[in-house]
């Protein structure tokens, strides 16, 4: 039954297609991915999220083996059970990003040490070959009374180096945001474990990965359809990519790799139950993914109401994801509106909220004769900008002021009506 697959017990699968969906000279790399649901029982309906268990990038993996000093099939206690050394990075553990946890036991773990030595100069005697005169230098606690240009920390003392790293919150937080455990073993190459289990004990436990479904499984029965933005970027001299989307898009071979997924219901997320009412949909980039299926599923059921997407993304030549499924919904009415917002195309930047704000009027009128409202994507930009621009079209069309404004926004639609529905992250 599918209410026995979850995170702890995945359904193991396949993907059928992995398509790029960007045009020529893209500088993203955003896939279409389909996974197969087979005989797991799984069921899904529209506004849901998958979780898919991925695997720590192959190099990544190695290059910590070869770090920890220990053989990559060595039998191993891992929290999935017996297992090697290999198998263990590979597959349980999150190790393409350093935790708090490893961060703040470095001062013990060096403590420990017993071949750090920290050499100080309290006296020093100079002697001039030319002309036979000397000079004498001696430490009096004082920093004022240093030599010139002399180095007051070692820069290669890794106690010193974990003292700054560890003094504060904020600063732990700034060491961990760009680096893995592999950095960390690299900065400091004196550091060691007793065994592979010792390591693992400061590592937490590799967790799935949630996406926005992109399909509705009335129009594709079996599968699970993403859209889905690879993250791919340097730090350290070492090029890197988001785990899971690193992982669909590097390691996983259609029709081959097997990997684990699992639903993730929504409560709120939905369609209105009337298919007579009105919907906008704001979804830049892979925002797009939950409302094509919501005009998926919309067109499969022949609802009545009227369906207007906003999409934004930089270059209508290389990011008008699902544009042939687009412009058929436009040609057949299934998509009343389709407003799209270019940023790079001209010369003054575009986003979605400009677009809002460009067609206040008629989202007002939208709103206000029952139409729900949704956004999909960022979370600390895009989300709240639209919702600021939502706000002020609400000020201004219906001609409440900001304050009354703001009370109907996030109170009246968003609380007491649901009709402000938000999926962002």
């Amino acid at each position: 039954m599918s209410k026995d697959w979850s995170m702890k017990n995945p359904y193991m699968t396949t993907i059928s297609e992995k398509d790029i969906l960007n045009g020529p000279g893209a500088t993203k790399e955003t896939r279409h991915v389909s996974i197969l649901l087979g005989d797991s029982g799984l069921n899904y309906k529209v506004g849901d999220a998958i979780g898919i268990i991925a695997e720590n990038p192959e190099d990544v993996v190695n290059k910590l083996i070869e770090l920890l000093g220990f053989n990559a099939e060595k039998e191993v206690e891992s929290h999935s059970g017996t297992t090697t050394l290999y198998n263990a990075l590979k597959k349980d553990y999150e190790v393409h990003r350093l935790n708090k946890k490893f961060v703040k036991a470095l001062p013990d773990l060096f403590s420990n040490e017993s071949n750090t030595v920290e050499i100080q100069l309290v006296k020093s005697e100079r002697t001039n070959l030319t002309n036979n005169t000397s000079s004498t230098w001696e430490f009096e606690n004082n920093s004022n009374s240093l030599p010139k240009n002399y180095p007051t920390q070692s820069s290669n003392n890794p106690l010193a180096k974990i003292e700054t790293i560890t003094k504060d919150n904020d600063s732990i937080e700034d060491y961990i945001w760009s680096r893995d455990y592999v950095d960390a073993l690299q900065e400091f190459p004196s550091l060691n474990f007793d065994s592979p289990e010792q390591f693992f004990s400061y590592l937490d436990k590799l967790k799935g990965r949630l996406y926005s479904i992109a399909s509705s499984p009335d129009a594709h029965p079996g599968e699970v359809q993403l859209t889905i933005a690879i993250v791919r970027y340097n730090h350290h001299e070492r090029d890197r990519a988001g785990l899971c989307t690193g992982y669909l898009a590097d390691e996983v071979e259609v029709g081959k790799t097997k990997f684990g997924v699992y639903m993730s219901p929504t409560k709120s997320f939905v369609l209105p139950k009337d298919g007579s009412t009105n919907i906008i949909m704001v979804g830049p980039g892979t925002g797009i993914a939950p409302f094509r299926a919501f005009i998926e599923q919309r067109e499969f059921d022949k609802s009545t109401g009227k369906n207007w997407l906003f999409f934004g993304d930089q270059h209508e030549a290389t990011e008008y994801y699902y544009k042939d499924q687009i412009e058929s919904w436009l040609d057949n009415g299934t998509l009343f509106k389709y407003t799209t917002a270019w940023s790079r195309d001209q010369a003054e930047k575009i986003y979605v909220q400009n677009r809002m704000l460009e067609n206040a009027e008629e989202i007002w009128e939208w709103i206000n004769e029952g139409a729900y409202f949704y956004v999909c994507g960022d979370k600390n930009y895009m989300a709240k900008d639209v919702h600021a621009a939502l706000i002020k079209i609400c000020a201004e069309q219906g001609g409440m002021g900001m304050e009354n404004a703001t009370e109907f926004v996030t109170q009246t639609l968003m609380k007491e009506e649901k009709r402000y529905l938000r999926d962002v992250y």
